[in-house]
C-alpha cells in the first residue's frame, strides 16, 4: 500500500492524527509518572516516533516533488 493513499485521504488522515494525538497524551502522562531513567528514555523515544508520524504527510508529499 502506498503511503500517499493514507496521507492524502481526507477521511483517514485526520483520524490517524487524532489517534496519534491520543497516544502522545498518554505518553506524556507516562513520562510524568515514571521514575526509572530507562522508562523515561523509552517514553521520550516513543514521543519522538509519534511526532515523526505526524509529519509523515509532509515527508511523503515532499518526496513526490523532489523525486
Amino acid at each position: 500500500m502506498s503511503l500517499k493513499l493514507l496521507v492524502n485521504d481526507p477521511q483517514l488522515w485526520p483520524e490517524f492524527l487524532k489517534e496519534l494525538d491520543t497516544m502522545i497524551q498518554l505518553c506524556y502522562k507516562t513520562l510524568e509518572q515514571v521514575k526509572d531513567p530507562i522508562e523515561i528514555y523509552r517514553a521520550q523515544g516513543e514521543l519522538l516516533a509519534l511526532r515523526k508520524l505526524q509529519k509523515l504527510r509532509d515527508k511523503v508529499n515532499a518526496g513526490e516533488k523532489n523525486g
